[in-house]
């Protein structure tokens, strides 16, 4: 058996100004031979497809990866020249692959696209026929709808957020195509949709009751063995799409009616829960966040966590002027988006200090830079491997990037949009989490792997960012009637 590999990636917020382009994709860009060489071994979608397909004596041949993480929409150019590559990759081993797996969102949107993870999987159908066989792994934020499973073999979301189980979510993929192919299974797909959007800082499913619908969707797979695999998306909401909200996809063996009743059974459990889904009580102003942080950091024997949750570029500045006007100290933002203050700190050199507008430069919501003098503590280029539990043993490449230390307050300033979610942003700079008082992060759910256990107690703050908590704020054009809690039957 012969395999064909490839990945294209975007968690399309579709409020964001501007466009994600070609250059965005490509910075960390992979094709051929380097997408199996790159990812062997890694906590990814495409790492968990790679170890499968070797347990299994596959062969493997790699296409693309390409992937943006969150960002504005993509432009139509990326789409199209991405999903050419793939298509153009798969009509040349025409006769000498026997399928697919893709590494997709479920969230991509372009402009004039707003079911685009279905339309790469119909390009791919187009060119190579409706029945070639494509195993798709995809995102628990993923925004799904019938579409995307009429173009695919088998779908495999992530479990859980934080995705500690990417690759594990590939191998699933790969074990139903593999199965399918070898003629074992015949597996066929449903999907059930609740009618409910929530929020990403809602979405860790640790938190109860998603946690209990998670297990409820355990217990089918355990109880029916002609069921082979559940999938429940989150969605995500920040993407202004006809398919926004949850989702369950359930793969079963040959029985349609058994898909559709646990399908259906899971969403109607969401669709019952939906105002106990929403942790409204565990939200903040910036106000009253930064006044209980500091606060608790009188007494507090581990640092307070600030969670800026709202901020989808990793820029904003709300809670950073806030701790400034209150004097706080020992503070630690790490990875904040500026390419501008990079720079110029690369340009001062280390021990230089610098007076610059920081921040906030993204969108109108972004805050407004904050003006600081700071002594530059680093400035280089920063390329690592993470170390962390999601995507492991992945390269990041943030471009030029700074340590500035801005009276008491250090920043890492980045020039690619990364988020701070394991001990890279300290270790990279010979920094301790246990040397600050106060950490500020802006992040949704994959902080709470690492920094649960590192924190004191985690503050989380609603701004009026484009990923805020309260969904009714934004200016959404797209989404269907009746979705809880945004538009009403």
């Amino acid at each position: 058996m012969r395999l064909a590999i490839a990945g294209f990636s975007l968690e399309s917020v579709t409020f964001l100004p501007g466009v994600t382009g070609v250059p965005d994709f490509e910075h960390g860009a992979r094709r051929g031979q380097s997408v199996i060489q790159g990812l062997t071994g890694t906590n990814t979608a495409i790492g968990g497809f790679l170890d499968v397909c070797a347990a299994e004596r596959v062969e493997t041949v790699g296409i693309l990866d390409a992937g943006a993480g969150a960002a504005a929409a993509a432009s139509e150019a990326a789409f199209d020249k991405y999903v050419a590559e793939i298509v153009a990759g798969l009509v040349a081993l025409w006769g000498r692959i026997d399928g697919l797996l893709i590494h997709l969102h479920g969230a991509l949107a372009t402009p004039s696209r707003r079911q685009a993870d279905a339309d790469v999987l119909g390009a791919i159908g187009a060119a190579m026929g409706a029945e070639f066989p494509v195993g798709v792994a995809m995102d628990l934020h993923g925004n799904l709808g019938q579409a995307v499973l009429d173009h695919a073999t088998v779908i495999a979301g992530y479990h859980k957020s934080p995705h500690t189980d990417m690759a594990t979510t590939g191998m699933r993929a790969a074990r139903l195509l593999i199965r399918a192919l070898r003629g074992e299974t015949k597996p066929v797909m449903a999907i059930a949709k609740p009618g409910l959007m929530l929020p990403s800082i809602f979405s860790a499913t640790m938190l109860e009751p998603l946690a209990g619908i998670m297990r409820q969707a355990r217990a089918w797979e355990t109880r029916e063995t002609r069921i082979l695999d559940i999938s429940v998306f989150c969605g995500f909401a920040y993407a202004d799409v006809p398919d926004c909200g949850m989702a369950v996809v359930v793969v079963a063996d040959g029985e349609p009616a058994l898909a559709a009743r646990a399908a259906d059974d899971l969403a109607n459990q969401a669709r019952l829960l939906r105002f106990q889904l929403y942790k409204e009580e565990l939200v903040m102003s910036v106000a009253a966040g930064v006044e209980q942080a500091l606060a608790l950091a009188k007494s507090a024997a581990k640092p307070i966590l600030l969670l800026e949750h709202a901020d989808r570029l990793n820029d904003s500045t709300y809670v950073l002027r806030a701790l400034i006007e209150r004097g706080a100290k020992r503070v630690y933002a790490p990875f904040m988006f500026d390419p501008e203050v990079a720079a110029a700190a690369i340009r001062a050199g280390e021990g230089a200090t610098i007076t610059v507008d920081f921040a906030g430069k993204t969108s109108p919501q972004a805050g407004g830079p904050v003006r600081l003098t700071a002594r530059v503590l680093y400035a280089g280029r920063k390329v690592f491997n993470i170390t962390g539990p999601l995507k492991t043993g992945s390269q990041i490449d943030l471009g030029e990037t700074a340590l500035l230390d801005a009276g008491g307050i250090l920043i890492s300033v980045v020039s690619v949009q990364w988020s701070a979610i394991d001990r890279d942003c300290f270790d990279q700079f010979g920094l301790r989490p246990e040397d600050f008082a106060f950490i500020l992060l802006r992040s949704k759910t994959h902080f709470r792997e690492v920094y649960t256990p590192l924190a004191e107690a985690i503050i989380i703050i609603d701004t009026p960012d484009w990923g805020p908590a309260d969904l009714k704020t934004l200016p959404y054009r797209h989404i269907p009637p009746g979705v809880f809690p945004v538009t009403q039957a």
